[in-house]
């Protein structure tokens, strides 16, 4: 693709601030990056492999990346922009030049998206938890949705009508949808106490309070817990004692009862019992309070000890007309009302009529397969990890899903084994995790034929590349369901269904 350089007065680059107003003066911050001047600011016009940093290049726009960062092209090289939006023209200045690829600075706007709005979270820019609240919902949604379609003619050579893709399935208001929060406890470069996230690529923590896309429950709880750690004096980040680390909330939306957990370094540190005091006399939302150690320096939130100081067990919460009892570690979908959209869309392509049966491959705490479990004859969850598992057989006596059974183990191992004791599955779901099916799994569909196959993904890339290998073993796509799961970010869900040819 061309290099598009504008000249003549008519035609004067017009430099576009984050809030969408036209600036023809000094270039300012977009979208939270201040351009700095590196070298010759004139246009480069050389071979995109002679590129350096520095050089200044124009790009237009195509589409987003999976991290949420614009994408075009400098003669044919792909041109990763973080910041830029589809359809837009913008002077960039080369930071990385790889050998199919390039990453650059946004310097500049020299046509600017109808989409771009000005982002309403005051640390958007630093945060990193959301990606593209500098586009508007409807822009957001045409970018997932040709994300989707992207990865497929990418990976699965499927692109135009051979492609049955769904339009988009969006959220009536996308914010403030998160029911759980993940804060990190410690200071702010200027030395205040925070709980909020690190801005990325650093070690400089970005307070939080506020958070547009979390719950208001959680919201509000954060911020009095913040001024109560002040001033019960609690150690955080590190400390000799022991220190908090991290604060976990998660709200049941229905009830608005909160749970709590406290991940420290040790299982006591100072001020604990104060803190825990007054949060109880101050938040009687708050039901459950637990401190989890970990002493490790991985990303890891949890360490494997879980200790209740005060309160519920487990905090009680609903999906549809499910019922769930969520321990502290406990695994549950982020946004409980696209997750209902998203798991009738899964019954739908189940096509269950009472008499069939059902195994959920990756089948975590449950909640797909007892999803399905009162439209099927008999349905059987797989999970590699003992501890869901418990959670999921708990589930199901909680709802009374007696023909709603779960074992520990591989799919690839278990699905063959019960092929030769007669059982074989008129349905196989996944819901893997961003990696994708394991290769032995995928064999696994394919030797045990189900006449459905239903694919949950959050990862389109990695869905369209197990598509292919089914299309390649006598599957067909019947239709593709992209889902907006987590507004403002760069994320998006999608349910596939895959029958057998006949």
């Amino acid at each position: 693709m061309k290099n598009r350089h504008r000249k003549g007065t008519e035609e004067e680059s017009v430099r576009t601030k984050a809030d969408g107003t036209a600036d023809k003066g000094k270039a300012k911050r977009v979208h939270g990056r201040v351009p700095k001047k590196r070298g010759d600011e004139r246009v480069a016009d050389v071979p995109a492999d002679e590129l350096k940093p520095g050089d200044r290049i124009v790009v237009t726009i195509r589409r987003i990346g999976i991290n949420g960062e614009g994408v075009g092209y400098y003669k044919r090289k792909a041109v990763f922009v973080p910041g830029a939006l589809p359809g837009e023209v913008v002077k960039a200045a080369v930071a990385r030049t790889e050998p199919n690829r390039l990453t650059a600075d946004l310097v500049e706007i020299e046509k600017r998206s109808p989409h771009r709005v000005k982002p309403p979270c005051p640390v958007y820019e630093r945060c990193g938890g959301c990606q593209l609240q500098h586009m508007d919902y409807a822009g957001q949604l045409k970018a997932k949705e040709e994300l989707v379609r992207e990865a497929f003619a990418r990976y699965a050579g499927l692109e135009g009508d051979p492609l049955p893709l769904r339009p988009i399935i969006g959220m009536d208001e996308p914010w403030r949808y998160r029911n759980k929060a993940q804060l990190q406890a410690g200071r702010t470069p200027d030395g205040k106490l925070a709980l909020g996230l690190y801005e990325p690529g650093s070690h400089r923590l970005v307070d939080i309070a506020g958070c547009a896309v979390q719950h208001p429950a959680v919201t509000e709880a954060a911020g009095r817990i913040r001024r109560l750690i002040g001033e019960a004096r609690v150690p955080v980040g590190s400390g000799p004692e022991g220190a908090l680390r991290t604060v976990v909330l998660r709200v049941a939306p229905e009830s608005g009862k909160l749970q709590l957990v406290l991940v420290a370094s040790a299982g006591r540190f100072p001020g604990l019992d104060r803190l825990v005091s007054s949060i109880r006399r101050e938040l009687p939302q708050i039901t459950s309070i637990s401190v989890n150690v970990n002493r490790g320096s991985s990303p890891l939130v949890f360490g494997e000890q879980t200790r209740l100081l005060w309160g519920e067990p487990a905090l009680e919460t609903k999906l549809g007309e499910l019922s769930f009892r969520l321990s502290p570690r406990a695994f549950f979908q982020l946004n409980p009302e696209q997750t209902v959209k998203l798991y009738d869309l899964v019954r739908e392509a189940a096509a269950l009529t009472g008499q069939e049966t059902v195994v959920d491959a990756y089948c975590g705490t449950g909640t797909i397969a007892l999803w399905l479990a009162p439209h099927a004859r008999e349905v059987r969850g797989i999970e590699t990890i003992r501890e869901a598992v418990d959670d999921a057989e708990r589930n199901a006596r909680l709802n009374g899903r007696t023909n709603a059974r779960f074992y520990v183990g591989r799919a690839e191992e278990l699905l063959p084994r019960w092929l030769k004791t007669g059982f074989r599955p008129d349905v196989i779901v996944v819901d893997p995790p961003r990696t994708g099916c394991d290769d032995a799994l995928l064999r696994a569909v394919a030797d045990v034929k189900p006449p459905r196959f239903v694919y949950v993904s959050c990862n389109p890339a990695t869905l369209a590349k197990d598509c292919r290998f089914l299309l390649d073993s006598g599957f067909r796509i019947e239709w593709v369901q992209p889902v907006d799961m987590f507004p403002q970010t760069s994320h998006v869900e999608s349910v596939l269904l895959l029958v057998r040819n006949e």
